[in-house]
């Protein structure tokens, strides 16, 4: 049976927020939850932004379900950090926790004052970011030097089996890739033929475990507010892939929303005021391959989307 997961995003919900609404998706019957990781958001009007690794604590803490997140090494995060959070996560709350480790987006890594290096280069910094953090959670010492550096660094508190790591893939050749080393995929909403294409790289090209597909969607009691709130939160993020990984700042991303309409969101986001519509299209994904959907309510209220589909989808999806 496919999982039904409830995303909390934290550019749009105050961190205590976030918290009280994942407990309501558990009371709800979602069956588990993730949550993005950032440091800023991608519009002013969005307006928050806060830690996730402090964050899953307190939820994994707090309820029974399982979480993930999903983090770049190599700039922001140094790969022993991000191995010593997953180690600790992983010991504290068994199988609950799995983390997708990704190349970044200039938004949030730019604070560094590094450079914002190329995709291949993004790409090939991950796979030693992934070599380093997998020989850490193994207990191996690590001395490493390459395009990030790591010096005698050992885990001291180590889970007994270590949490997933998953491989984030907005494109066919991104899953591709992660084939190599991930321990699952887990991608987008996109129209099905996008989506199979994505799903079929990571299997053809070997790719093992789970594919997880975080849904984002704008439900409201009617139709005007359904698309009102996803033009006015999710229109700053329907540019390419490229030009999403490599805008730098909030305001650029405002500037390049600017003008954007209902059609080019719709592209990006399920938008409907009818349960019975959205149940259909999420089934459609589900039929794909994903194993796990998470359900991203793009508005930054939650209760009544956490209500209504608890009643009326996660039943019919079921």
């Amino acid at each position: 049976m496919t999982t039904i997961g409830f995303h909390v995003s934290h550019e749009q919900l105050h961190p205590a927020e976030g918290l009280r609404a994942v407990r309501l998706a558990q009371d709800a019957g979602f069956d588990a939850a993730m949550c993005s990781d950032h440091l800023a958001p991608w519009s002013e009007r969005q307006g928050e932004s806060g830690l996730s690794w402090s964050w899953l604590g307190a939820a994994l803490a707090t309820t029974g379900l399982s979480f993930g997140t999903v983090c770049a090494p190599g700039q922001r995060y140094h790969p022993a950090v991000v191995a010593q959070a997953v180690a600790t996560l992983g010991a504290m709350f068994p199988g609950r926790f799995w983390v997708a480790l990704g190349s970044g987006e200039n938004l949030n890594e730019h604070v560094t004052g590094d450079p914002w290096p190329a995709k291949d280069e993004r790409d090939a910094r991950l796979v030693e970011c992934v070599e380093v953090i997998r020989a850490l959670l193994r207990g191996e010492e690590v001395d490493h030097v390459g395009r990030v550096v790591v010096r005698d660094a050992r885990l001291w508190t180590l889970p007994e089996v270590a949490p997933a790591l998953l491989g984030p893939a907005l494109t066919a050749a991104t899953a591709a890739r992660h084939a190599a080393w991930a321990d699952g995929l887990i991608t987008v909403n996109r129209p099905v033929a996008e989506l199979r294409q994505v799903v079929d790289a990571y299997r053809e090209a070997g790719g093992v475990g789970e594919v997880a597909v975080q849904v984002h969607l704008s439900w409201a009691p009617t139709q005007a507010e359904a698309e009102a709130v996803a033009l006015d939160q999710w229109r700053t993020i329907t540019v390419a892939p490229e030009v999403a990984a490599d805008t730098r700042t909030t305001a650029a991303f405002d500037a390049l929303g600017r003008g954007v309409g209902i059609d080019a969101v719709r592209r990006a986001v399920l938008v409907s005021a009818d349960p019975g519509e959205l149940t259909a299209r999420l089934a459609e994904l589900r039929d794909v391959g994903a194993d796990r959907l998470y359900l991203h309510h793009v508005g930054r209220r939650q209760d009544a989307f956490v209500e209504m589909f608890g009643e009326h989808v996660l039943p019919q999806l079921r």
